[in-house]
């Protein structure tokens, strides 16, 4: 028998609650986040009473997706965790209730603007660090943190820094995990140091690796597969197709 949407949030809950406890935390203070880039509605109707957040890749995707929500239908916070081109942040301001890919000043300079027009006092956002160093992800290099984060407190009093976010390699070898989930939460306490800002969230960990990302620290894991199974890329309900 298949297992369902809930049945697999409960196992990915009890996993998130030992890897918790091995950290010596409550598991409450590890957030679940259904990522349901290229799932149905329906799926995402399922999940949403059961998850803390909802993660989405593509703005064009989840302003379609959110638009047809079922009037009523509670909802938790949608985040924004794919790479965020200039032209899409209006829409993605207002289709989302935090933006966890910020990667340069200019994101945020442009975030900051638009809060100002729209009358918004602080728009949060994570900032998106590579730590693995792969030229395919995005995320700015963590020596280029701390001069980024400056910037956005000097420069952009309308963007609420939260936290940061981070894609591990795609990799068995839980060393170099550790390494990388580490290595962010480290860049964590230095950020906290020397900006004074309380940086509470680490956005780390996805259906593979999500256990040592909680071990090492992490305050959101994302969940795709563990949840909703593979991807249909093909499905024509979820996508549409002039998406960017």
């Amino acid at each position: 028998m298949v297992a369902g949407i809930a049945e697999k949030v409960a196992k990915v809950r009890e996993e998130i609650a030992e890897a918790a406890a091995k950290s010596g935390r409550a598991a409450s203070r590890v957030k679940l986040m259904g990522v349901t880039k290229y799932h149905s509605l329906e799926a995402m109707e399922e999940a949403a009473p059961l998850v803390d957040l909802i993660g989405e890749n593509r703005v064009q995707e989840a302003a379609a997706k959110r638009a047809a929500w079922p009037p009523g239908l509670t909802s938790c916070p949608w985040h924004m965790i794919g790479r965020l081109q200039k032209n899409k942040i209006r829409r993605a301001m207002e289709t989302f209730d935090l933006i966890e890919s910020v990667d340069s000043a200019g994101i945020a300079a442009a975030i900051n603007r638009i809060a100002g027009e729209k009358c918004v006092s602080a728009y949060p956002v994570f900032i998106e660090v590579n730590v693995s160093g792969e030229e395919a992800k995005g995320g700015l290099a963590p020596e280029a943190a701390p001069a980024a984060l400056g910037a956005v407190l000097e420069s952009c009093p309308r963007v609420e820094v939260r936290g940061l976010m981070t894609v591990a390699r795609d990799t068995d070898d839980e060393g170099e995990l550790r390494r990388i989930f580490s290595a962010l939460r480290e860049l964590r306490e230095k950020l906290r140091r020397s900006s004074g800002l309380p940086l509470p969230e680490l956005s780390m960990g996805m259906s593979g690796d999500f256990r040592v990302a909680i071990e090492e620290g992490s305050t959101i894991v994302r969940i795709g597969s563990a949840i909703f199974g593979k991807r249909n890329y093909n499905n024509k309900n979820t996508i549409d197709k002039g998406a960017e």
